[in-house]
């Protein structure tokens, strides 16, 4: 990571939830930067510097997306579409971060080239381990182009 913080979308609607995952990615000692967006139509106007997140500076472009898929106003789906259509965010890794199990869900998440599809477990250890595994693959063990 050359030294700079990663950068974090996390993409959640549910405030109990955003602030166990924001715990957790802390907790992990990840060196990053947590920007949290409470529904699908926010994702967007961040990740395509709309209204309020006109200004670079309070949309800096995340080096990973934690999308939770059932969201208001927008869906989890419809964003990850729009991520992967878009020239200028489709290289940025996005995981699904969710409770569903759903198999339509997960189909629906891979024809829409997600990077990764996991499923929330209920026990916070469990949940803690995951986050610390998630963020040391995407944020230091795996390699991305614009960082080096």
């Amino acid at each position: 990571m050359k030294g700079n913080p990663a950068e974090i979308l996390l993409v959640e609607d549910e405030a109990a939830h955003a602030m166990l995952t924001m715990r957790a990615i802390e907790d992990a000692k990840i060196a990053n930067e947590i920007h949290w967006v409470a529904d699908g139509e926010e994702a967007m106007n961040y990740l395509f510097r709309r209204g309020e997140y006109a200004d670079k500076k309070k949309s800096p472009r995340p080096d990973l997306i934690l999308l939770d898929l059932r969201l208001p106003k927008l869906d989890g789906h419809e964003v990850l579409k729009a991520i992967k259509e878009s020239g200028d965010l489709k290289h940025i890794p996005v995981v699904v971060l969710t409770t569903s199990e759903s198999e339509g869900d997960l189909a629906m998440a891979y024809s829409n080239y997600v990077n990764s599809y996991l499923v929330k477990p209920i026990d916070f250890g469990e949940f803690s381990e995951m986050i610390r595994e998630l963020g040391f693959y995407w944020l230091i063990w795996n390699r991305h182009p614009w960082r080096g």
